[in-house]
């Protein structure tokens, strides 16, 4: 059987031990330049090398975007942070521009290419090119159903990746000039502004200065603005389809949002591969993605949807939660969890506990103590250390997070 590998988004060091812990095979990420999240981009010259140290000690790959859409002022600055990229054992970089492409062949000629899904590869012959030109894999075009898929593989025998999960642009593969039309932000140069996220109302020609809203909730319209990518249904047919590496979108999402997603991904792999025939999406990975932030789930184009035709959506319950704390470590003699705050929480509330492979549970919060034993009510500064009663030990990088009943 094919096994494919899970991908997840390291945004951050911290966000790329949590990637690992809840059970990425390999994950991706920017350096302070060159890349499409220059909000994620968290790994200078000193952080990468130990990204690449921390992951290949534990049979991680580390991959690196170099996919910005590059203007004359990048070319040359480029051939550096290249030779340094290969120097370091990064395992691939991901490009978008065939200009860049051909400066790590010259500069890097061992160096894996991997072609981005900003070059909107959505057939065989464009996948060929790109292999022609040196790259190793494709990361296809969202916009591509599962026969496609299967179309470009059997005709090019690549290494194709494919987004399982997360936000989608609701421009072509993520060719948006809003940002930049609006904001001066240049979303192909790595800076979008989220402008598809905005609130929007609706001008009748003759009628100027007249807004009228187009209702959609209490909350109020995205009229631009897709719903989640969510392929948990499909992973089967993927995986037959001969695709390589499954991606969840989101390096600057939280590590909340990486260690859930990533968690589920990984079960969900799993058990195909020891039981295929009788795989089906589970209710508890369904609960367990709906406690991240999302826009509602859909299966985007994987079906082969016609224009106007609506995708369906998965139905699950939107319990939004907040995650309050990371366990850093347990005091065997005082039975107590050592807990790093993210957020604020207070004794007498219930919270779950995420754990790298295993399941989740609850806790109720009996009593907070500061790092001199005493105790308090609340924990409500910002990574704060705390002290919470609990009567064994838990993994390292557990999550604590609270349901908000709304």
């Amino acid at each position: 059987m094919n096994k494919p590998e899970l991908l997840a988004p390291a945004g951050s060091p911290e966000k790329l031990k949590f990637a690992i812990a809840y059970g990425a095979d390999a994950v991706y990420l920017g350096g302070t330049g060159f890349g499409l999240r220059t909000a994620a981009a968290a790994f200078d010259s000193s952080s990468l090398a130990w990204a690449v140290e921390y992951a290949h000690a534990r049979g991680v790959k580390v991959y690196v975007a170099l996919n910005i859409f590059a203007h004359n002022r990048d070319i040359e600055a480029l051939p550096s942070y290249i030779q340094e990229l290969a120097a370091l054992g990064v395992d691939a970089v991901i490009v978008s521009d065939p200009g860049v492409l051909t400066l790590v062949r010259e500069l890097a000629p061992a160096l894996k290419i991997h072609i981005s899904t900003q070059a909107n590869t959505t057939n065989w012959r464009t996948a060929l090119l790109w292999q022609a030109l040196g790259a190793e894999r494709i990361v296809l075009a969202r916009e591509l159903s599962l026969d496609e898929i299967k179309t470009v593989y059997s005709r090019t025998g690549m290494e194709l990746e494919v987004f399982v999960h997360g936000a989608m642009c609701m421009a072509y593969s993520g060719r948006c000039l809003l940002s930049n039309y609006m904001t001066g932000r240049g979303a192909n140069q790595g800076d979008c502004a989220q402008s598809c996220r905005w609130k929007y109302r609706l001008v009748e020609e003759k009628r100027p200065g007249e807004y009228f809203p187009v209702f959609e909730d209490e909350r109020g319209t995205y009229i631009l603005s897709s719903r989640d990518l969510c392929l948990l249904e499909y992973l089967p047919d993927l995986v037959e389809a001969g695709v390589a590496s499954f991606k969840i979108e989101g390096r600057v999402k939280s590590i909340h949002y990486v260690a859930s997603i990533t968690r589920v991904y990984r079960q969900a792999l799993d058990a195909y591969r020891s039981d295929p025939d009788n795989y089906s999406v589970r209710p508890e990975w369904l609960e367990e993605m709906s406690k991240v932030s999302n826009r509602d789930y859909t299966t985007g184009f994987i079906t082969g949807l016609r224009p106007g035709e609506t995708p369906p959506e998965y139905s699950i319950y939107r319990r939004p939660y907040t995650f309050v704390g990371v366990v850093l470590g347990y005091d065997e003699q005082q039975k107590m969890l050592l807990v790093e705050q993210r957020n604020r929480f207070k004794r007498g509330e219930q919270l779950e506990i995420l754990t790298p492979g295993r399941k989740t549970i609850t806790m109720l919060v009996t009593n907070i103590l500061d790092n001199e034993g005493n105790s308090q009510e609340a924990a409500p500064h910002p990574r704060q250390v705390v002290f919470l009663p609990w009567p064994r030990p838990l993994p390292s990088m557990s999550l604590l997070r609270r349901a908000e009943h709304v």
